[in-house]
């Protein structure tokens, strides 16, 4: 993508079902599920880049050791900064006690990280802040195993407001109004009331201590229950994972199964990660062995190792994040895989259109690295319908042809080129803009001497979102190839509204079709339409979530896609391009065709899957009108 879309976090969850003296055994290593751990992380590394958290619980170890150990980090590097604190760590203490290196129940009283249960996460930070206290996991703690609790997600709820005033209707007092503050004291509250109920029960049926009751609550505790109080007034996208300190272990799952959750399990391992080629890699398992936690369903992992999958809140229609198809998520996932080459050839038909069928004057291209995968789907695209204008033109002279000029029409390829090559190297470090805009110009380099001047050159990526980059860069540095024509290509449809379940895409103004948009009802004498708009949102704010509609879609109303597109088109074009400046976008219909299972477009169409959404969509267009810059979730 060439502007770079800021949070989606990653999550990875490995509990082992074995005794550790089990894996030592069998793989050589009691860190093995440690060194598993790592790896879900580091292949799970695009999803965040900001900071990192692991946390590990241990079984069987006595009163006074620690049994949880965490670890954060927001160095440039998180995760491998955290684990090489955990391996100096480890290191320390095999050359402190040599002859404990083998002894399992030794590492595991006295050594930090080493434990029966781990909580991996790598994060994206969605509002700017990027200090260590906002890196997951976070620990709610007691001297109680049972109420201590470890939570990492990947989510956003949309109506954080309300969820911190329900805490201050149970008598708590949060420390800060944040989703993922509010969200893991819910569920500590309703843990301690669960706790609280349970001893008043046992002491009544069995006349026990709290001592002797403490196994028996571990034993009784209701996971599902206690999720199904805590999530009641939740609305947002969520992939939701905690821990309890005895060992206890839940993944919860929003009920439009908005952000994803993967998992595997057998006799030795249960694995949990937001992306599913993470665990068949990491783990070495077959893609169907890998199954997604239903929507609105929690996976559920108890202490004695029984796992179960229990509804917590009603499953709504699938609206799965297009977007995990489109960018996030890695590539080397097989559904994935085949969605991105089919949003490459689907978009070509347009491209064939602009081109006027011209193949043998155009060169394509993509820009790196994400929208690779649907070059090749464009590009065998570009083949089948050269090899249709090739048929044709050898039936229709069959009688007249030379071979030689058989020979010539079956030699005819379409130009396929690597055109735009990124300097990973570069930083835009100077503050004034001025001399930032000239360094930005220059992020990419582009191979010469392939394009002529006659030629449309079509380059693909795979969304646009503000075309910044494209504007202040690409199109520039193409321009210098001195094309006739230059065809930027979406694979995915415009970008019109904003995110609110877990990627950062808050502010209205900041998308280049919203702009357009707003400049086409100018151009058009309707101006009119963004003050009734910002009147009807200031109508809605006293109603009911499930009241709210989307007063936004009406910017959009007056104009089709194409419009929108060839302004956005004009508003990439600066004086100092010769060339001719096409953008084409991806269609929602076709969208859809690509990646079937995945249906969630509310940032393409506005139609939110949870009422919350409408009411952030409302907001954010309030900010835009009044000129603030605050975020409207």
């Amino acid at each position: 993508m060439s502007d770079a879309i800021k949070h989606e976090c990653g999550i990875a969850m490995v509990r082992m079902l074995k005794p550790l003296q089990y894996y030592k055994d069998k793989y050589g290593t009691a860190f093995y599920g440690l060194n598993k751990m790592y790896l879900l992380m580091e292949k799970q590394h695009n999803r965040g880049q900001d900071g990192a958290g692991l946390a590990s619980i241990k079984f069987n170890v006595p009163p006074g050791t620690r049994y949880i150990s965490r670890i954060r980090s927001n160095e440039d590097q998180p995760i491998q900064d955290i684990f090489d604190q955990i391996n100096g760590r480890l290191n320390s203490l095999n050359i402190e006690f040599p002859d404990k290196i083998d002894d399992v129940q030794w590492q595991l009283n006295n050594a930090p990280y080493i434990g029966n249960l781990y909580l991996g996460h790598v994060r994206y930070g969605t509002f700017g802040k990027n200090s260590i206290e906002s890196v997951h996991p976070f620990l709610r703690q007691s001297n109680w195993m049972h109420k201590c609790l470890i939570v990492a997600g990947n989510f956003n709820m949309t109506n954080s407001k309300r969820l911190f005033n329900d805490l201050v209707d149970i008598g708590q007092h949060p420390k800060e109004m944040t989703d993922t503050v509010t969200v893991m004291e819910k569920i500590g509250h309703f843990i301690d009331d669960e706790v609280a109920k349970l001893y008043d029960k046992i002491k009544k049926e069995f006349g026990v201590t709290k001592k002797e009751a403490s196994p028996m609550i571990e034993e009784r505790i209701n996971i599902k229950k206690i999720l199904k109080k805590s999530a009641k007034n939740w609305d947002g996208g969520y992939a939701m994972a905690g821990l309890l300190g005895h060992g206890d272990a839940f993944v919860l799952r929003d009920p439009s199964g908005i952000r994803p959750a993967f998992y595997y399990a057998d006799d030795e391992f249960v694995v949990v990660a937001s992306e599913r080629p993470a665990i068949q890699t990491v783990f070495n398992v077959a893609l169907n062995n890998v199954k997604e936690i239903d929507r609105g369903h929690a996976l559920i992992i108890k202490r004695g190792g029984k796992i179960s999958m229990v509804k917590i809140k009603e499953p709504l229609p699938n609206k799965a994040c297009s977007f995990e198809r489109i960018y996030f998520s890695r590539g080397s996932d097989a559904d994935i895989y085949t969605e991105r080459k089919n949003l490459g050839k689907l978009v070509f038909p347009q491209i064939a259109e602009k081109i006027k069928g011209d193949l043998k004057n155009t060169v394509f291209s993509y820009i790196p690295n994400t929208a690779e995968t649907s070059f090749y789907g464009l590009r065998e695209a570009a083949v089948d319908f050269l090899n249709v204008q090739k048929t044709d033109a050898i039936l229709k002279g069959r009688r007249s042809l030379s071979a030689e000029k058989v020979t010539e029409i079956l030699a005819e390829i379409p130009r396929f080129e690597k055109l735009a090559i990124k300097d990973a190297k570069l930083r835009t470090f100077i503050a004034d803009d001025t001399s930032r805009d000239d360094l930005v110009a220059h992020i990419y380099d582009v191979t010469y001497g392939i394009v002529k001047p006659t030629d449309n050159l079509v380059i693909i990526d795979d969304s646009i979102v503000r075309g910044t980059t494209l504007k202040k860069s690409i199109i520039r540095i193409l321009d210098r190839l001195n094309p006739k024509k230059i065809i930027v290509v979406s694979s995915a449809p415009q970008i019109r509204y904003p995110d609110c379940y877990g990627i950062d895409m808050a502010k209205l103004g900041d998308f280049i079709a919203f702009r357009a948009a707003l400049e086409l009802l100018k151009q058009t004498n309707q101006e009119h339409i963004i003050k009734e708009v910002y009147v009807n949102c200031l109508s809605q704010k006293h109603l009911e979530d499930m009241e709210l509609k989307n007063e936004v879609k009406a910017i959009y109303d007056q104009f089709t896609d194409e419009q929108i597109s060839d302004k956005i088109a004009d508003m990439l074009k600066t004086p100092e391009i010769n060339a001719e400046v096409e953008i084409i976008f991806q269609s929602v219909d076709n969208l859809h065709i690509a990646c079937p299972n995945h249906p969630g477009d509310w940032y393409f169409t506005g139609d939110y899957p949870t009422p919350g959404g409408n009411r952030v969509v409302n907001d954010a267009f309030i900010n835009f009108y009044e000129g603030s810059d605050k975020r409207a979730y």
